[in-house]
């Protein structure tokens, strides 16, 4: 018999990997992996601002994410982007993040569960507030899958068919703040990009169309929980790498699978 915050624990990565498979692979075809890196990095800016103003953690890295990906979105309007500027927003906010908790000394903030999370102490509010944003994050990407699909694509062949870009680009980039929230607690700030990244990554080899992809990523994705969280059990190791982990040793079965039925 499972105890119950193991059961939580696996309840809670379900939800983080169904919501960050599909969009994974958006992040994948969109080569964004540096840009899920800058939100997640800035995430610990969002941990603070949460003490500060006596909200949920995770409603203060939703709130950070949101407009620093809106920022960046429309600094790449501009054509201002670029992978430095990329990489000064992603350090500069951690170490603002990292300094503002050195200044706050009358709040106590265990740093490492949230850099590598600590799925083992999600609560049933927890739990809820992972739900809650995987139903607002698949039902966004359902609705603009289509507008976002053409603009990943070809950004000016969407344009010209009346896509709004912009729009479709802010939506995106505002559920992934949210999955980057709620995931802050399954694999911590440092190590969300993984479970966007790995799973999709893995789910592309063997998938022939944009929907089984995203289908697939979140199946790997909750493969990947379920043994990082054995893993962890049976080892007694750091459950967010552990999960970590797991997802890159499907990726790394996914490749060789495919090689063998290449030479098939």
């Amino acid at each position: 018999m499972l105890d119950d915050f193991f059961v939580r624990a696996l309840l809670a990565g379900i939800g983080v990997a169904l919501a960050t498979g599909p969009l994974g692979c958006f992040v994948v075809w969109r080569r964004m992996a540096y840009f899920g890196d800058t939100l997640a990095h800035s995430a610990l800016l969002g941990v603070v601002l949460g003490f500060i103003l006596s909200i949920q953690p995770m409603a203060g890295v939703a709130l950070t994410c949101a407009t620093l990906a809106i920022l960046m979105v429309l600094m790449q309007s501009q054509r201002l982007s670029s992978d430095t500027f990329l990489g000064l927003m992603s350090h500069s906010t951690l170490a603002i993040g990292l300094l503002a908790v050195a200044f706050l000394p009358a709040f106590r903030i265990d740093l490492l569960s949230y850099l590598f999370g600590d799925i083992l102490a999600v609560s049933t509010n927890d739990l809820a507030i992972i739900y809650g944003g995987l139903v607002v994050v698949l039902v966004g990407l359902v609705t603009i899958w289509r507008p976002l699909l053409a603009v990943t694509v070809n950004e000016e062949l969407a344009q010209a068919e009346g896509v709004r870009v912009l729009a479709v680009r802010l939506v995106f980039t505002l559920l992934l703040a949210i999955v980057i929230a709620v995931a802050m607690r399954v694999v911590g700030l440092l190590l969300v990009t993984s479970l966007l990244i790995i799973p999709a990554a893995a789910a592309r080899r063997f998938s022939p169309t944009p929907e089984f992809m995203a289908v697939a990523a979140a199946g790997l994705g909750v493969l990947a929980v379920i043994g990082g969280l054995q893993l962890s059990l049976a080892a007694d190791t750091p459950s967010g790498p552990s999960i970590v982990v797991a997802a890159l040793a499907l990726f790394i079965l996914s490749q060789l699978a495919g090689l063998v039925r290449q030479r098939g």
